[in-house]
């Protein structure tokens, strides 16, 4: 049977982005599309917030794939990604199909779908040396019934955060060696200030440029270890709107809303984390001249 054919990657890329209101992300989205074509699995690997699960889900939309997330912690087991017996459905069938409970890799692999492994690093090593063999050769063993051997159009997209987070599992470099591996990194200002206007619909270009400012000087800032990303902006932007932007307390309340639970504390800082916060308005205020 005849493969698909898809237009050139770069038609792709500005479908991508208009049908899902994706701002920039051109090269990543190359990188995506060129390793799925090739049928490369992805590993996606950036801060929280830089957009791994909006491409991951742009990408399997695009290519008419249902995905199957799975959102890893330190508790998924294998089992949960493979599938399970029912106990009741035991008894009275025995160890048949009908007793089976698919988890997402089986189904995924099953439907000829994508799966969608959030935070993969945060899964034990055991769980994610389940994958080998579903990378390698398309199959997954079912103890007392066989294997599941994966439909086309089966594909891996990950995501995780870098090493340095807190309860992540390292990747195991058989594992790595499975994966194209696509690096996301923050986008530029001018982009950030496209996607709050974007998200939030907000028609105030001064508005937003200040927000968008005060949002990444979370990045810098000394006494944190981690900034906020885009989303802080978003829900500033989206609560700011209902505020009187006249009014520099309007301002230090709507942002210890929105980026109070967005950000963290470097070691050994005294000081509570909504005046940190506070500082960094004040701060992005006075250099703008705000009264």
């Amino acid at each position: 049977m005849k493969e698909k054919e898809y237009p050139p990657v770069e038609v792709i890329i500005k479908e991508i982005q208009e049908k899902y209101n994706i701002v920039g992300r051109e090269k990543e989205l190359k990188k995506c599309i060129a390793a799925k074509l090739a049928g490369r699995h992805i590993l996606l690997e950036g801060d929280v917030g830089v957009g791994k699960t909006t491409l991951a889900h742009a990408i399997a939309q695009y290519f008419s794939q249902n995905l199957e997330r799975v959102d890893g912690d330190e508790r998924y087991s294998s089992s949960r990604l493979v599938g399970h017996f029912d106990p009741p459905m035991v008894i009275e069938k025995g160890y048949t199909w009908e007793s089976f409970v698919p988890g997402p890799l089986t189904t995924a692999m099953m439907n000829g779908s994508i799966l969608f492994l959030n935070e993969i690093n945060r899964m034990p090593e055991g769980t994610q040396n389940v994958l080998l063999v579903a990378m390698d050769e398309g199959v997954v063993s079912i103890p007392k019934l066989g294997t599941v051997k994966a439909k086309e159009g089966f594909f891996i997209i990950a995501a995780m955060n870098p090493q340095e987070f807190v309860a992540t599992t390292p990747l195991s470099e058989a594992l790595r060696d499975r994966f194209a591996w696509i690096r996301l990194e923050y986008q530029s200002e001018e982009e950030e200030q496209r996607i709050v206007k974007v998200k939030t619909g907000l028609d105030d270009d001064e508005m937003i440029r200040l927000i968008v400012k005060i949002t990444r000087m979370t990045r810098d800032w000394p006494e944190l270890r981690r900034g906020s990303s885009i989303r802080g902006a978003i829900d500033y932007a989206a609560i700011m709107q209902y505020m009187d932007k006249n009014d520099a307390e309007s301002w230090i309340s709507a942002g210890v809303m929105a980026l109070a639970t967005k950000v963290e504390l470097e070691d050994g800082v005294e000081k509570k984390v909504e005046d940190v916060v506070k500082e960094i308005i004040i701060s992005a205020m006075e250099s703008e001249g705000f009264p």
